[in-house]
């Protein structure tokens, strides 16, 4: 497997970590927007919230296993 030099690991796991995590986020505010009633702000805030409570343990669970993507992709540092 061709591997990317060490200068792209952060980057790399900046791009997969914001990917995923964007995917889950939008995934609970657009599930929040469509159920929920109330003016903007109400609905603003409930949907920051619960993309919170589901962003900070999913990036905890989230953040190692793209670690471990990232070492397999990129090549060690000398």
């Amino acid at each position: 497997m061709i591997k990317l030099p060490a200068r792209f690991e952060h980057p790399l796991f900046a791009l997969l970590l914001s990917g995923l995590m964007s995917l889950l986020v939008s995934g609970v505010a657009t599930w929040n927007a469509l159920s929920g009633h109330g003016g903007f702000a109400a609905k603003w805030l409930g949907a920051w919230l619960h993309s919170w409570l589901v962003a900070f343990p999913a990036v905890m669970v989230v953040a190692p296993l793209v670690r471990k993507v990232v070492v397999r992709c990129v090549q060690a540092r000398d």
